[in-house]
């Protein structure tokens, strides 16, 4: 439990151009990310397009990601799958490579309720020695949508706590409680989340300036809300403006040109145009947003 905190990336997943794992530039990312201080990575999620791979690929990126993470930092694994056997087994594989917990979205598709993502926790908590972070994401996984729902999950044993990927932090604040971990979701509102409660953050944006939510964070432990203000505002910035754009081809992009090659998104998504390539580094060029970006990065 006492690993679970922090700012923790939600790990993109570079790819080569056939598709595969890229090695090389999936460690460069974790350096980089490391070397800026944070306290851990999800790997595997939703930005890392883990629910678009296969079990190897999973396994295989977890693997890279779990030996590249220095001693005392977390790695938490998304072991989320349509099937649950797949599911059950990545939490095994995560078990045995010495990650530091498992996470998982709740089942989705027509049918599911909450009777369903009940039994679908309780397997899965059952089913692994890591302890297990729910994944609520009531806008796009609505089968479990009430804080009476989250709590009974978080009741289930073994669960150590949420992702909490909202705006609602009326509901944050009333899940975080003594025992139980809770991870700020919704990059936009870090600095509200923390004060709410949470003990950190899981987020895509933080691939890209991870010091900048270290800060955040570090500055929110030392009370200095002003100052965190006007972090998360300036951070905010970078994330409207790449929010024009498809997200997850956007942030690969700018990672690209950063120096990390990242390839292109997994099928059904593609890359962006041309045209959206040059929209992207005009409104990456406004002062507001270099100010925030890495100084050295050729944009």
């Amino acid at each position: 439990m006492d690993a679970l905190k922090g700012i923790l990336p939600a790990l993109m997943t570079p790819f080569e151009e056939d598709g595969r794992v890229a090695r090389a530039s999936l460690e460069a990312l974790l350096a980089r990310l490391f070397e800026a201080g944070v306290h851990g990575t999800y790997i595997c999620g939703t930005t890392g397009e883990g629910l678009l791979m296969s079990v190897d690929m999973r396994c295989q990126v977890a693997e890279i990601a779990v030996a590249n993470t220095p001693k005392g930092h977390s790695a938490i694994v998304h072991v989320g799958a349509a099937a649950f056997e797949d599911a059950r087994d990545l939490a095994t594989h995560a078990g045995r490579i010495g990650a530091t917990a498992i996470s998982s979205l709740p089942p989705s598709g027509p049918g599911f309720g909450f009777a369903e993502a009940r039994r679908y926790y309780a397997a899965l908590a059952a089913a692994s020695p890591l302890p297990l972070v729910v994944y609520y994401f009531p806008e796009v996984y609505p089968s479990i949508r009430t804080l009476d729902q989250l709590e009974e999950i978080c009741a289930l044993p073994n669960v150590a706590g949420v992702k909490f990927t909202d705006f609602d932090l009326s509901v944050l604040g009333a899940v975080a409680k003594p025992g139980r971990v809770v991870f700020n979701g919704r990059d936009e509102v870090l600095a509200a989340g923390l004060l709410m409660g949470a003990h950190g953050g899981i987020g895509s944006f933080y691939n890209l300036v991870p010091d900048q939510f270290v800060d955040i964070d570090a500055l929110a432990r030392a009370g200095r809300w002003a100052e965190v203000r006007e972090r998360q505002d300036a951070v905010n910035a970078l994330i409207t403006a790449v929010l024009r754009f498809p997200l997850f081809p956007a942030l690969k992009q700018i990672l690209t040109w950063s120096g990390i090659p990242c390839g292109h998104c997994l099928v059904p998504r593609s890359g962006l145009s041309i045209e959206q390539q040059d929209a992207l580094r005009t409104a990456l060029a406004a002062p507001v947003i270099r100010a925030v970006l890495p100084g050295d990065w050729r944009l």
